[in-house]
Protein backbone atom coordinates (compact mmCIF):
# COMPACT_ATOMS: atom_id res chain seq x y z
CA UNK A 1 0.00 0.00 0.00
CA UNK A 2 1.11 3.55 -0.71
CA UNK A 3 1.11 5.81 2.32
CA UNK A 4 0.88 9.56 2.74
CA UNK A 5 2.61 11.35 5.61
CA UNK A 6 0.79 14.13 7.47
CA UNK A 7 2.86 16.51 9.60
CA UNK A 8 2.03 19.47 11.81
CA UNK A 9 4.42 21.46 13.97
CA UNK A 10 4.11 23.19 17.31
CA UNK A 11 7.00 25.63 17.55
CA UNK A 12 8.03 27.17 20.86
CA UNK A 13 9.75 30.51 20.33
CA UNK A 14 11.40 32.19 23.31
CA UNK A 15 10.78 35.92 23.07
CA UNK A 16 13.81 38.20 23.37
CA UNK A 17 12.55 40.24 26.30
CA UNK A 18 14.97 41.22 29.06
CA UNK A 19 12.58 40.08 31.77
CA UNK A 20 10.09 37.26 32.16
CA UNK A 21 6.48 37.28 31.07
CA UNK A 22 4.95 37.75 34.54
CA UNK A 23 7.85 39.08 36.63
CA UNK A 24 10.94 41.30 36.54
CA UNK A 25 13.35 38.36 36.79
CA UNK A 26 16.07 38.26 34.12
CA UNK A 27 15.87 36.02 31.05
CA UNK A 28 19.60 36.02 30.30
CA UNK A 29 20.98 32.61 29.30
CA UNK A 30 23.69 30.65 31.10
CA UNK A 31 23.37 31.94 34.67
CA UNK A 32 24.04 29.72 37.68
CA UNK A 33 21.00 27.45 38.20
CA UNK A 34 18.12 28.96 40.15
CA UNK A 35 19.64 32.43 40.42
CA UNK A 36 16.98 33.93 38.11
CA UNK A 37 13.91 32.41 39.74
CA UNK A 38 11.79 34.72 41.86
CA UNK A 39 8.91 34.18 44.27
CA UNK A 40 6.40 34.04 41.38
CA UNK A 41 8.16 31.07 39.74
CA UNK A 42 8.43 29.35 43.12
CA UNK A 43 4.64 29.73 43.57
CA UNK A 44 5.01 31.48 46.89
CA UNK A 45 1.69 32.39 48.55
CA UNK A 46 0.44 35.91 47.89
CA UNK A 47 2.40 36.47 44.68
CA UNK A 48 0.61 37.91 41.65
CA UNK A 49 1.72 37.98 37.99
CA UNK A 50 2.22 41.24 36.09
CA UNK A 51 2.09 40.88 32.30
CA UNK A 52 5.15 41.96 30.28
CA UNK A 53 3.91 44.41 27.62
CA UNK A 54 6.93 43.78 25.38
CA UNK A 55 6.06 40.09 25.18
CA UNK A 56 2.58 41.03 23.98
CA UNK A 57 4.06 43.38 21.37
CA UNK A 58 6.43 40.71 20.12
CA UNK A 59 3.57 38.24 19.71
CA UNK A 60 1.59 40.80 17.72
CA UNK A 61 4.64 41.54 15.55
CA UNK A 62 4.86 37.87 14.62
CA UNK A 63 1.19 37.85 13.69
CA UNK A 64 1.65 40.91 11.50
CA UNK A 65 4.75 39.39 9.85
CA UNK A 66 2.71 36.41 8.61
CA UNK A 67 -0.38 38.52 7.85
CA UNK A 68 -2.39 36.65 10.48
CA UNK A 69 -5.48 37.70 12.40
CA UNK A 70 -4.64 39.70 15.53
CA UNK A 71 -7.09 38.99 18.34
CA UNK A 72 -7.80 42.31 20.00
CA UNK A 73 -9.05 40.55 23.12
CA UNK A 74 -7.04 37.56 24.28
CA UNK A 75 -7.30 35.63 27.54
CA UNK A 76 -4.88 33.66 29.70
CA UNK A 77 -5.78 30.25 31.13
CA UNK A 78 -4.18 27.90 33.60
CA UNK A 79 -3.05 24.58 32.17
CA UNK A 80 -2.79 22.17 35.10
CA UNK A 81 -0.17 19.45 35.22
CA UNK A 82 2.40 18.26 37.72
CA UNK A 83 6.08 18.08 36.93
CA UNK A 84 9.20 18.77 39.03
CA UNK A 85 10.18 21.87 37.02
CA UNK A 86 6.74 23.50 37.45
CA UNK A 87 6.36 24.42 41.14
CA UNK A 88 3.00 26.15 40.60
CA UNK A 89 1.42 22.96 39.32
CA UNK A 90 0.07 24.84 36.32
CA UNK A 91 1.33 26.76 33.30
CA UNK A 92 -0.17 30.13 32.42
CA UNK A 93 -1.01 29.96 28.71
CA UNK A 94 -3.74 30.81 26.19
CA UNK A 95 -6.32 28.41 24.78
CA UNK A 96 -9.73 29.78 23.87
CA UNK A 97 -8.65 33.26 22.78
CA UNK A 98 -5.00 33.25 21.62
CA UNK A 99 -3.43 36.56 20.67
CA UNK A 100 -2.63 35.50 17.06
CA UNK A 101 -5.22 33.80 14.90
CA UNK A 102 -5.08 32.20 11.48
CA UNK A 103 -2.34 33.02 8.99
CA UNK A 104 0.02 31.27 6.61
CA UNK A 105 3.70 30.98 5.74
CA UNK A 106 4.96 30.23 2.23
CA UNK A 107 7.89 27.84 1.93
CA UNK A 108 10.09 27.08 -1.05
CA UNK A 109 11.33 23.54 -1.68
CA UNK A 110 14.55 22.37 -3.29
CA UNK A 111 12.93 21.96 -6.71
CA UNK A 112 11.73 25.58 -6.63
CA UNK A 113 8.07 24.83 -5.91
CA UNK A 114 6.27 26.93 -3.34
CA UNK A 115 3.66 25.83 -0.81
CA UNK A 116 1.57 27.73 1.71
CA UNK A 117 1.54 26.21 5.20
CA UNK A 118 -1.40 27.26 7.34
CA UNK A 119 -0.92 28.68 10.82
CA UNK A 120 -3.82 27.70 13.09
CA UNK A 121 -2.82 30.19 15.78
CA UNK A 122 0.03 31.41 17.97
CA UNK A 123 -0.46 31.92 21.68
CA UNK A 124 1.50 33.47 24.53
CA UNK A 125 2.62 31.38 27.47
CA UNK A 126 5.34 30.98 30.06
CA UNK A 127 8.15 28.46 29.75
CA UNK A 128 8.70 25.82 32.40
CA UNK A 129 11.95 25.13 34.23
CA UNK A 130 14.42 22.46 33.27
CA UNK A 131 15.19 19.13 34.90
CA UNK A 132 18.87 18.20 34.97
CA UNK A 133 20.28 14.70 35.32
CA UNK A 134 23.77 13.76 36.46
CA UNK A 135 25.13 10.25 36.26
CA UNK A 136 23.37 7.05 35.27
CA UNK A 137 20.32 5.66 36.99
CA UNK A 138 19.61 4.21 39.49
CA UNK A 139 22.31 6.06 41.44
CA UNK A 140 22.46 9.27 39.43
CA UNK A 141 21.04 12.51 40.73
CA UNK A 142 18.40 14.81 39.25
CA UNK A 143 17.93 18.49 39.90
CA UNK A 144 15.65 21.33 38.84
CA UNK A 145 16.84 24.62 37.36
CA UNK A 146 14.09 27.25 37.38
CA UNK A 147 16.06 29.95 35.53
CA UNK A 148 14.04 29.26 32.38
CA UNK A 149 10.70 29.20 34.21
CA UNK A 150 8.57 32.18 33.27
CA UNK A 151 10.50 33.03 30.09
CA UNK A 152 7.93 34.36 27.60
CA UNK A 153 7.07 32.13 24.66
CA UNK A 154 4.85 32.16 21.67
CA UNK A 155 3.76 28.70 20.63
CA UNK A 156 3.10 28.64 16.89
CA UNK A 157 0.70 25.87 15.91
CA UNK A 158 0.61 24.90 12.24
CA UNK A 159 -2.12 23.15 10.31
CA UNK A 160 -1.29 19.53 9.33
CA UNK A 161 -0.28 20.73 5.86
CA UNK A 162 3.18 19.21 5.50
CA UNK A 163 3.71 15.92 3.70
CA UNK A 164 7.43 15.23 4.15
CA UNK A 165 10.41 15.94 6.38
CA UNK A 166 11.68 18.29 3.67
CA UNK A 167 8.54 20.43 3.93
CA UNK A 168 8.65 20.41 7.74
CA UNK A 169 12.26 21.57 7.79
CA UNK A 170 11.60 24.25 5.17
CA UNK A 171 8.72 25.51 7.32
CA UNK A 172 10.84 25.48 10.50
CA UNK A 173 13.64 27.37 8.74
CA UNK A 174 11.19 29.94 7.39
CA UNK A 175 9.78 30.56 10.87
CA UNK A 176 13.34 30.90 12.21
CA UNK A 177 14.10 33.43 9.48
CA UNK A 178 10.97 35.46 10.27
CA UNK A 179 11.33 35.63 14.06
CA UNK A 180 15.04 36.50 13.89
CA UNK A 181 14.47 39.10 11.16
CA UNK A 182 11.89 40.95 13.23
CA UNK A 183 14.16 40.57 16.29
CA UNK A 184 11.63 38.93 18.59
CA UNK A 185 13.87 35.87 19.15
CA UNK A 186 17.62 35.28 18.97
CA UNK A 187 17.04 31.95 17.23
CA UNK A 188 19.75 30.11 19.19
CA UNK A 189 18.33 26.60 18.99
CA UNK A 190 21.22 25.09 20.96
CA UNK A 191 20.14 27.28 23.88
CA UNK A 192 16.48 26.29 23.56
CA UNK A 193 15.35 29.58 22.00
CA UNK A 194 13.37 27.60 19.41
CA UNK A 195 12.08 24.10 20.05
CA UNK A 196 9.92 21.96 17.79
CA UNK A 197 7.21 19.46 18.66
CA UNK A 198 6.44 17.32 15.60
CA UNK A 199 3.03 15.71 15.12
CA UNK A 200 3.20 12.82 12.65
CA UNK A 201 0.58 10.46 11.25
CA UNK A 202 0.23 8.34 8.13
CA UNK A 203 -2.79 7.45 5.99
CA UNK A 204 -3.43 5.53 2.79
CA UNK A 205 -2.62 7.63 -0.27
CA UNK A 206 -5.76 9.36 -1.50
CA UNK A 207 -7.53 9.22 1.86
CA UNK A 208 -8.80 12.45 3.43
CA UNK A 209 -9.18 11.04 6.94
CA UNK A 210 -6.37 11.76 9.38
CA UNK A 211 -4.55 8.86 10.99
CA UNK A 212 -3.66 8.60 14.68
CA UNK A 213 -0.85 11.00 15.39
CA UNK A 214 2.11 10.92 17.71
CA UNK A 215 3.96 13.97 19.03
CA UNK A 216 7.75 13.97 19.26
CA UNK A 217 8.75 16.66 21.75
CA UNK A 218 11.53 19.20 22.12
CA UNK A 219 13.58 18.84 18.95
CA UNK A 220 16.13 21.64 18.70
CA UNK A 221 17.89 21.02 15.40
CA UNK A 222 16.79 20.58 11.80
CA UNK A 223 18.87 17.42 11.47
CA UNK A 224 17.24 15.80 14.50
CA UNK A 225 13.81 16.84 13.24
CA UNK A 226 14.43 15.20 9.88
CA UNK A 227 15.67 12.00 11.51
CA UNK A 228 12.79 11.89 13.99
CA UNK A 229 10.16 12.35 11.29
CA UNK A 230 11.62 9.76 8.94
CA UNK A 231 11.99 7.15 11.70
CA UNK A 232 8.48 7.79 13.05
CA UNK A 233 6.91 7.51 9.59
CA UNK A 234 8.71 4.23 9.02
CA UNK A 235 7.68 2.95 12.48
CA UNK A 236 4.00 3.78 11.96
CA UNK A 237 3.84 2.21 8.50
CA UNK A 238 5.56 -0.97 9.69
CA UNK A 239 3.24 -1.13 12.69
CA UNK A 240 0.05 -0.79 10.63
CA UNK A 241 1.17 -3.16 7.89
CA UNK A 242 1.97 -5.77 10.56
CA UNK A 243 -1.63 -5.56 11.79
CA UNK A 244 -1.08 -3.23 14.73
CA UNK A 245 -2.47 0.21 15.52
CA UNK A 246 -0.73 3.50 16.28
CA UNK A 247 -1.23 4.72 19.84
CA UNK A 248 -1.70 8.46 20.36
CA UNK A 249 1.29 9.27 22.51
CA UNK A 250 4.09 11.69 23.27
CA UNK A 251 7.52 10.50 22.15
CA UNK A 252 11.12 11.57 22.59
CA UNK A 253 13.98 11.38 20.10
CA UNK A 254 17.64 11.37 21.14
CA UNK A 255 19.63 12.79 18.25
CA UNK A 256 22.94 11.61 19.71
CA UNK A 257 21.96 7.96 20.11
CA UNK A 258 19.41 7.99 17.23
CA UNK A 259 16.89 6.33 19.55
CA UNK A 260 13.18 7.22 19.70
CA UNK A 261 10.98 6.07 22.55
CA UNK A 262 7.53 6.53 24.02
CA UNK A 263 7.30 9.07 26.84
CA UNK A 264 3.63 8.94 27.86
CA UNK A 265 0.16 8.57 26.42
CA UNK A 266 -0.97 11.79 24.77
CA UNK A 267 -3.18 13.97 26.95
CA UNK A 268 -6.30 15.68 25.68
CA UNK A 269 -7.25 19.24 26.54
CA UNK A 270 -9.65 18.11 29.27
CA UNK A 271 -6.81 16.26 31.02
CA UNK A 272 -5.21 19.63 31.72
CA UNK A 273 -8.38 21.08 33.31
CA UNK A 274 -7.98 24.47 31.65
CA UNK A 275 -9.78 27.39 33.25
CA UNK A 276 -9.39 31.20 32.94
CA UNK A 277 -6.53 32.57 35.04
CA UNK A 278 -8.14 34.53 37.90
CA UNK A 279 -5.03 36.70 38.39
CA UNK A 280 -4.84 38.15 34.86
CA UNK A 281 -7.32 40.39 33.09
CA UNK A 282 -8.09 39.95 29.37
CA UNK A 283 -5.48 41.56 27.10
CA UNK A 284 -7.02 44.34 25.01
CA UNK A 285 -5.15 45.63 21.96
CA UNK A 286 -6.25 48.77 20.13
CA UNK A 287 -6.22 49.40 16.39
CA UNK A 288 -3.71 52.18 16.96
CA UNK A 289 -1.31 49.89 18.81
CA UNK A 290 -1.48 47.30 16.03
CA UNK A 291 -0.79 49.88 13.33
CA UNK A 292 2.11 51.34 15.29
CA UNK A 293 3.70 47.89 15.50
CA UNK A 294 3.00 47.26 11.82
CA UNK A 295 4.88 50.43 10.86
CA UNK A 296 7.80 49.42 13.08
CA UNK A 297 8.26 45.98 11.49
CA UNK A 298 11.77 45.47 10.06
CA UNK A 299 12.29 44.16 6.54
CA UNK A 300 10.96 40.62 6.19
CA UNK A 301 12.97 37.78 4.58
CA UNK A 302 10.92 37.57 1.36
CA UNK A 303 11.21 41.31 0.76
CA UNK A 304 14.93 41.19 1.54
CA UNK A 305 15.44 38.34 -0.93
CA UNK A 306 13.76 40.29 -3.73
CA UNK A 307 15.80 43.39 -2.91
CA UNK A 308 19.07 41.44 -3.04
CA UNK A 309 18.20 40.22 -6.53
CA UNK A 310 17.41 43.72 -7.81
CA UNK A 311 19.97 45.76 -5.86
CA UNK A 312 22.97 43.43 -5.95
CA UNK A 313 22.09 41.35 -9.04
CA UNK A 314 22.42 38.11 -7.08
CA UNK A 315 20.91 34.87 -8.30
CA UNK A 316 17.66 33.68 -6.74
CA UNK A 317 19.60 30.89 -5.06
CA UNK A 318 22.26 33.13 -3.51
CA UNK A 319 19.77 35.76 -2.40
CA UNK A 320 17.49 33.13 -0.84
CA UNK A 321 20.31 31.70 1.27
CA UNK A 322 21.62 35.06 2.45
CA UNK A 323 18.24 36.69 3.03
CA UNK A 324 17.06 33.81 5.22
CA UNK A 325 19.51 34.85 7.97
CA UNK A 326 19.24 38.43 9.15
CA UNK A 327 22.76 38.44 10.63
CA UNK A 328 24.23 36.97 7.45
CA UNK A 329 22.30 39.57 5.45
CA UNK A 330 23.71 42.45 7.47
CA UNK A 331 27.24 41.03 7.20
CA UNK A 332 26.90 40.52 3.44
CA UNK A 333 25.57 44.03 2.79
CA UNK A 334 28.52 45.60 4.60
CA UNK A 335 31.01 43.51 2.60
CA UNK A 336 29.19 44.18 -0.69
CA UNK A 337 29.02 47.94 -0.17
CA UNK A 338 32.56 48.34 1.15
CA UNK A 339 34.08 46.19 -1.59
CA UNK A 340 31.81 47.22 -4.49
CA UNK A 341 31.73 43.57 -5.58
CA UNK A 342 28.48 41.98 -4.43
CA UNK A 343 28.92 38.67 -6.25
CA UNK A 344 32.38 38.03 -4.81
CA UNK A 345 31.15 39.18 -1.40
CA UNK A 346 28.27 36.70 -1.58
CA UNK A 347 30.61 33.86 -2.58
CA UNK A 348 32.91 34.46 0.39
CA UNK A 349 30.12 35.01 2.91
CA UNK A 350 28.24 31.86 1.84
CA UNK A 351 31.38 29.81 1.28
CA UNK A 352 34.61 30.19 3.22
CA UNK A 353 33.22 32.33 6.05
CA UNK A 354 30.03 30.28 6.62
CA UNK A 355 32.07 27.08 6.61
CA UNK A 356 34.52 28.41 9.17
CA UNK A 357 31.71 29.68 11.41
CA UNK A 358 29.86 26.36 11.25
CA UNK A 359 33.00 24.43 12.12
CA UNK A 360 33.69 26.73 15.07
CA UNK A 361 30.05 26.77 16.18
CA UNK A 362 29.86 30.56 15.87
CA UNK A 363 27.23 32.92 14.51
CA UNK A 364 27.87 35.82 12.14
CA UNK A 365 27.78 38.31 15.00
CA UNK A 366 30.55 36.30 16.68
CA UNK A 367 32.77 36.09 13.59
CA UNK A 368 36.50 36.67 14.29
CA UNK A 369 36.72 38.17 10.78
CA UNK A 370 34.74 41.40 10.63
CA UNK A 371 32.70 42.46 7.61
CA UNK A 372 35.12 45.34 7.06
CA UNK A 373 38.11 42.98 7.06
CA UNK A 374 36.46 40.62 4.58
CA UNK A 375 35.55 43.57 2.37
CA UNK A 376 39.19 44.66 2.36
CA UNK A 377 40.23 41.21 1.19
CA UNK A 378 37.55 41.15 -1.53
CA UNK A 379 38.91 44.47 -2.81
CA UNK A 380 42.37 42.93 -3.15
CA UNK A 381 40.95 39.96 -5.06
CA UNK A 382 39.02 42.32 -7.33
CA UNK A 383 42.06 44.48 -8.18
CA UNK A 384 44.21 41.38 -8.78
CA UNK A 385 46.51 42.09 -5.86
CA UNK A 386 45.95 38.49 -4.73
CA UNK A 387 44.62 35.36 -6.37
CA UNK A 388 41.77 33.23 -5.07
CA UNK A 389 44.31 30.74 -3.71
CA UNK A 390 46.22 33.49 -1.94
CA UNK A 391 42.96 34.86 -0.57
CA UNK A 392 42.40 31.62 1.35
CA UNK A 393 45.76 32.15 3.07
CA UNK A 394 44.82 35.74 3.85
CA UNK A 395 41.43 34.68 5.21
CA UNK A 396 42.98 32.06 7.47
CA UNK A 397 45.42 34.65 8.84
CA UNK A 398 42.58 37.13 9.45
CA UNK A 399 40.64 34.38 11.23
CA UNK A 400 43.66 33.87 13.50
CA UNK A 401 43.73 37.58 14.31
CA UNK A 402 46.88 38.49 12.38
CA UNK A 403 45.51 41.78 11.04
CA UNK A 404 43.62 43.07 8.02
CA UNK A 405 44.14 41.92 4.44
CA UNK A 406 46.73 44.57 3.48
CA UNK A 407 48.81 43.92 6.61
CA UNK A 408 48.80 40.17 6.00
CA UNK A 409 49.59 40.49 2.28
CA UNK A 410 52.55 42.72 3.13
CA UNK A 411 53.81 40.57 6.01
CA UNK A 412 53.58 37.29 4.11
CA UNK A 413 54.73 38.62 0.74
CA UNK A 414 51.53 37.49 -0.96
CA UNK A 415 51.11 40.31 -3.45
CA UNK A 416 50.27 38.87 -6.84
CA UNK A 417 52.63 39.57 -9.74
CA UNK A 418 50.59 41.18 -12.52
CA UNK A 419 53.36 43.05 -14.35
CA UNK A 420 53.27 41.80 -17.95
CA UNK A 421 57.00 42.22 -18.49
CA UNK A 422 57.91 40.25 -15.39
CA UNK A 423 55.43 37.50 -16.22
CA UNK A 424 56.66 37.20 -19.83
CA UNK A 425 60.20 36.77 -18.52
CA UNK A 426 59.14 33.97 -16.13
CA UNK A 427 57.14 32.19 -18.84
CA UNK A 428 60.06 32.40 -21.28
CA UNK A 429 62.47 30.99 -18.71
CA UNK A 430 60.16 28.05 -17.99
CA UNK A 431 59.74 27.27 -21.71
CA UNK A 432 63.51 27.50 -22.32
CA UNK A 433 64.17 25.24 -19.35
CA UNK A 434 61.72 22.54 -20.46
CA UNK A 435 62.34 21.84 -24.17
CA UNK A 436 60.94 18.29 -23.89
CA UNK A 437 57.62 19.59 -22.57
CA UNK A 438 57.49 22.17 -25.36
CA UNK A 439 58.21 19.52 -27.99
CA UNK A 440 55.54 17.24 -26.51
CA UNK A 441 53.01 20.09 -26.65
CA UNK A 442 53.80 20.83 -30.31
CA UNK A 443 53.47 17.16 -31.31
CA UNK A 444 50.23 16.57 -29.38
CA UNK A 445 46.92 16.50 -31.21
CA UNK A 446 45.27 19.93 -31.12
CA UNK A 447 42.22 18.63 -29.24
CA UNK A 448 44.43 17.40 -26.39
CA UNK A 449 46.87 20.28 -26.05
CA UNK A 450 44.79 22.05 -23.41
CA UNK A 451 45.54 19.27 -20.94
CA UNK A 452 49.25 19.87 -21.37
CA UNK A 453 49.03 23.43 -20.10
CA UNK A 454 48.80 22.31 -16.47
CA UNK A 455 52.39 21.15 -16.41
CA UNK A 456 53.64 24.51 -17.65
CA UNK A 457 51.40 26.40 -15.20
CA UNK A 458 52.76 24.38 -12.29
CA UNK A 459 56.34 25.21 -13.26
CA UNK A 460 55.52 28.91 -13.72
CA UNK A 461 53.71 29.22 -10.40
CA UNK A 462 56.61 27.47 -8.69
CA UNK A 463 59.08 29.84 -10.30
CA UNK A 464 57.01 32.85 -9.19
CA UNK A 465 56.59 31.41 -5.67
CA UNK A 466 52.83 31.23 -6.29
CA UNK A 467 52.52 34.95 -6.88
CA UNK A 468 51.99 35.07 -10.64
CA UNK A 469 48.56 36.17 -11.84
CA UNK A 470 47.11 32.90 -13.22
CA UNK A 471 44.86 34.57 -15.82
CA UNK A 472 47.68 36.67 -17.24
CA UNK A 473 50.10 33.75 -17.18
CA UNK A 474 47.64 31.60 -19.08
CA UNK A 475 47.26 34.23 -21.82
CA UNK A 476 51.02 34.77 -22.17
CA UNK A 477 51.72 31.04 -22.14
CA UNK A 478 49.19 30.33 -24.90
CA UNK A 479 50.57 33.17 -27.02
CA UNK A 480 54.14 31.90 -26.76
CA UNK A 481 53.24 28.24 -27.36
CA UNK A 482 50.95 28.99 -30.30
CA UNK A 483 53.76 31.01 -31.86
CA UNK A 484 55.88 27.85 -31.92
CA UNK A 485 53.31 25.76 -33.81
Amino acid sequence: MNWETVIGLEVHVQLATKTKIFSAASTSFGATPNTQACAIHLAMPGTLPVLNKQAVNYAIMFGLAIDAEICQESVFERKNYFYPDLPKGYQTTQLEKPIVGRGSVTIQLADGTEKAIGIHHAHLEEDAGKSTHEGDLPYGMSGVDLNRAGTPLIEIVSEPDMRSAEEAIAFAKKLHSIVTSIKICDGEMSQGSMRFDVNVSVRPAGSSALGTRTETKNLNSYKFMEEAIEREVERQIDLIEDGGTVAQETRLYNGDTKVAKSMRSKEEANDYRYFPCPDLLPVLVSDEAIEELRRALPELPDARQKRFVSQYVLSDYDSEIIASDSNMSAFFETVAKDSSNAKLAANWVMGELSGALNTAGLSFIESPVTAQQLAGMVVRISDNSISGKMAKQVFEAMWQGEGNADEIIQAKGLKQVSDSGALEKIVAEVLDGNPAMVEDFINTDESKRKKKLGGFMGQIMKASKGQANPQQVNQILLQKLNALL
